[in-house]
């Protein structure tokens, strides 16, 4: 996310670029914020954080714009400060979060994993699901994803969302693409 973000804030030239994450940050979101030249980030999520952008606080700056995902109430808030006449203007309203991936056998579980995980967090509404014909990926996929939640500090949010995600073992890649296309066309 923080790539997606703030690569296309710089090149679209906005001179300060603000990055608000709950606590803790993960050390991945620090490198790759000081990758994008993000100049300054808070320890703050959720539709607070909206609100301090929004409006500004003792430590946070009121901004322009407020791009990003989060929860319903995230979603919420910034509906509500995008139709104040004095307040920042948003992305679009996003619904819940989704990742499709198609994995063949030279996939790499724990990058897989990864990318289930960094959309099942964002709320027990995501969906997640990986789509490979290969039986010891989608093995190996769901080890990873077991061994990456104990470390994840969102894991009981990411729990949630997985209780409702498949991992789905097809017969090719043509079949994974065919429930693709009829998932999101």
């Amino acid at each position: 996310t923080v790539l997606m973000l703030a690569t296309p804030a710089r090149i679209a030239g906005c001179q300060k670029v603000v990055l608000c994450s709950p606590p803790p940050i993960a050390d991945e979101i620090l490198y790759a914020a000081q990758l994008c030249g993000v100049q300054e980030i808070f320890n703050v999520g959720g539709a607070q954080a909206i609100a301090a952008l929004a409006f500004g606080s003792e430590s946070v700056p009121k901004v322009d714009k407020i791009f990003g995902p989060g929860n319903a109430f995230v979603t919420e808030a910034k509906r509500q400060v995008s139709q104040r006449l004095d307040g920042a203007a948003i992305d679009m309203p996003a619904g819940p979060s989704e990742v499709l991936v198609i994995a063949d056998s030279g996939a790499t579980p724990d990058f897989v994993a990864s990318d289930l995980l960094s959309q099942a967090e964002h709320g027990p509404d995501s969906h997640v699901i990986l789509l490979t014909p290969d039986a010891d990926i989608a093995r190996k996929v769901a080890e990873a994803v077991e061994r990456q939640l104990a470390e994840l500090p969102r894991a009981d949010t990411a729990r949630q969302a997985l209780s409702a995600s498949r991992l789905i073992v097809t017969k090719d890649l043509a079949q994974c693409v065919a429930i693709s296309n009829q998932y999101g066309p």
